[in-house]
């Protein structure tokens, strides 16, 4: 039996100054973790079990679908050259050289170790599908470590590869990652929702992140209640209908002298209209990829046109550019606009025919498409233009979805308002595709005997993540004070509390309860420490522990007090009733946080 008295829990009344939001001052405060150095944590008893326990609803899960690895944490600079990636992962990855001078890095992802194992080992589309996974420490060099385990320097993550003969396989291993972190996040009991996203640095077509709405998340996210869930960098809305402007004169672009007014704000007063008249220009200069510089030069404009009232999304917009983006510099700007900033707008500019093709890069926001009579910089000094129309009076490269949602705007797929709020990701799948296997050389033989190469997915899930979002969520809806986490993942289920060690019929009382509790198969914890109940109080709730058994008083009419710490209900149970009960309340806890069939 673990008892209280006996273990190493070291909890704090107050928080570090330094620490930030909920979970990580919790985490502190209950004895969870200390912190070594910057982004590195040591994880005490009561944190590592609670790791421990949601390590084993993964591995459970993942074995479903799956096959566990564990692969090396320290690899040679060789591998990662051959997927290109040894310079483009820059300073996020821990390098170091070995006695004899070879290079070598901490991985932060072992897409290229897989795939190496794949090359030398696969031969045939017989071997095919394979998912391979491995939870296993992953290091990044954070810039700039904090929120406690949200953003650290070395960490724990299941990683998941799967190798298929084509898409049609890879859309099977996807979906059997979906279903399995859905079944894996619900019996962690997380509310969280899945969204598209981008697939970042990872590559690939197909990506979806699992996401918990928290105010210490970092990621913003869109969803509905008709079901629809996007990262902000792949949102869209349905945008309400606008009544353009009336012509003026003959109804063609007319210069109207604006002194001073530079800014969409200060136009917009200037001539007394709304944003959604009125043009914004973004001008940004776009570092090419080194195989784009052969047509295309090292650096080339690109000018992106937006609806006064909304602002662009850079994450849509460098999927578009083909390169990093930085703004114009004052020489570029009238280089490219032949005009002073503050007054650009799209009559004039000759934009590129093609996004292959040389030229200024001039992408008009879907928002602006058959719009008329708007309001757009003359590149004139001190002068705009009324009644400009996009197509009739200026071409763009293309019209695409460059714009930030925003919150209200209706989804869509249902019309329904959509919700615009910080979450944590917990995980992230992939459809990688080829990226790896092709630069890898990675090939097996099909059924006609021919060589090609195969398909992957890519598979993600942050264990500490969990733990952080479970203590979020709950600390949110009790003020910060304190949390329950659900009690698969919690470090024990049940605390029985020993008000009076003292009073050998509490001692006794509690001794039995809790022996009882685990026979009954109850994780349970006994505190049989030496303090005053008000101390144990706290102290059980600023650990977690969903359920406590409270030894007093009422002993000596044969009977305890029960809270449900998840429920926030109190009540006095019968001690020859107690055990039934609170495994009982365990067990439909437990069997309402297992997935729906199918899932």
């Amino acid at each position: 039996m673990h008892r209280w008295s006996q273990l190493f829990i070291p909890t704090l009344r107050e928080a570090p100054a330094d620490a930030e939001v909920a979970s990580h001052k919790l985490l502190l405060r209950a004895g969870y973790i200390r912190q070594l150095g910057a982004g590195i944590y040591s994880y005490l008893f009561l944190g590592n079990r609670s790791v421990n326990k949601i390590v084993a609803i993964v591995r459970e899960e993942m074995d479903r679908i799956g096959q566990e690895f564990l692969l090396p944490a320290l690899n040679p600079k060789e591998v990662w050259e051959a997927s290109g990636r040894w310079s483009g992962m820059g300073e996020n990855m821990f390098r170091l050289k070995d006695r004899k001078g070879a290079e070598l890095c901490l991985a932060m992802t072992h897409e290229e170790i897989v795939t190496d194992i794949a090359r030398k080992e696969l031969r045939s589309y017989k071997q095919l599908p394979q998912i391979w996974y491995q939870i296993q420490t992953k290091f990044r060099d954070e810039p700039r470590p904090k929120s406690g385990l949200l953003r650290v320097r070395q960490f724990l993550m299941k990683d998941a590869y799967s190798f298929d003969i084509d898409e049609a396989g890879l859309d099977i291993s996807y979906n059997k990652h979906d279903q399995a972190y859905r079944r894996i996040f619900t019996r962690c009991g997380l509310q969280f929702v899945a969204v598209d996203a981008d697939s970042g640095a990872m590559g690939g077509s197909a990506s979806q992140e699992f996401m918990v709405y928290t105010d210490a998340g970092e990621d913003l996210i869109a969803s509905s209640a008709s079901g629809y869930a996007a990262n902000l960098e792949k949102a869209t809305s349905q945008l309400a209908p606008v009544d353009d402007l009336a012509p003026t004169g003959d109804g063609l672009p007319e210069l109207v002298h604006t002194p001073g007014q530079r800014t969409i704000d200060e136009v917009g007063a200037f001539l007394n209209l709304a944003p959604v008249h009125q043009i914004k220009t973004m001008a940004y200069m776009a570092e090419l990829k080194e195989s784009d510089h052969a047509k295309l030069g090292k650096l080339r404009p690109v000018v992106v046109f937006l609806r006064g009232d909304h602002s662009i999304n850079e994450a849509k917009l460098l999927l578009l550019a083909g390169g990093e983006l930085r703004p114009m510099v004052t020489e570029e700007i009238e280089a490219t606009f032949k005009a002073p900033a503050g007054y650009l707008g799209p009559i004039g500019l000759e934009a590129a025919p093609h996004p292959k093709k040389p030229g200024t890069l001039v992408i008009l926001d879907k928002a602006l498409e058959g719009r008329t009579n708007l309001i757009a910089g003359a590149n004139k000094e001190e002068y705009h233009l009324r009644n400009v129309t996009p197509t009739r009076d200026f071409k763009s490269t293309l019209v695409a979805d460059v714009r930030n949602i925003i919150e209200g705007e209706l989804d869509p797929i249902g019309g329904q308002p959509l919700r615009l709020g910080t979450a944590v990701e917990i995980g992230h799948i992939f459809k990688l595709g080829n990226k790896y296997t092709t630069s890898m050389g990675a090939s097996v033989l099909n059924r006609d005997g021919k060589e090609v190469t195969p398909i992957m997915g890519c598979y993600g899930i942050g264990i500490e993540r969990i733990l952080t979002a479970a203590i979020e969520t709950s600390a949110a809806a009790n003020q910060g004070a304190s949390y329950a986490l659900h009690p698969a993942i919690a470090p024990f289920q049940v605390v029985v509390t020993i008000t009076n060690v003292a009073d050998q019929a509490l001692l006794a009382a509690g001794e039995k309860i809790a022996a009882d509790l685990e026979a009954a198969g109850v994780d349970v914890l006994l505190d049989d420490r030496d303090e005053r109940a008000g101390v144990k109080f706290k102290d059980a709730d600023l650990v977690g522990i969903p359920y406590r058994i409270n030894i007093g008083r009422g002993v000596a009419e044969g009977k305890v007090e029960f809270l449900d710490r998840l429920r926030s209900v109190t009540e006095d149970v019968a001690i020859n009733e107690v055990t039934a009960k609170v495994s009982g309340q365990i067990t439909s806890t437990l069997n309402n946080s297992l997935p729906a069939a199918g899932l």
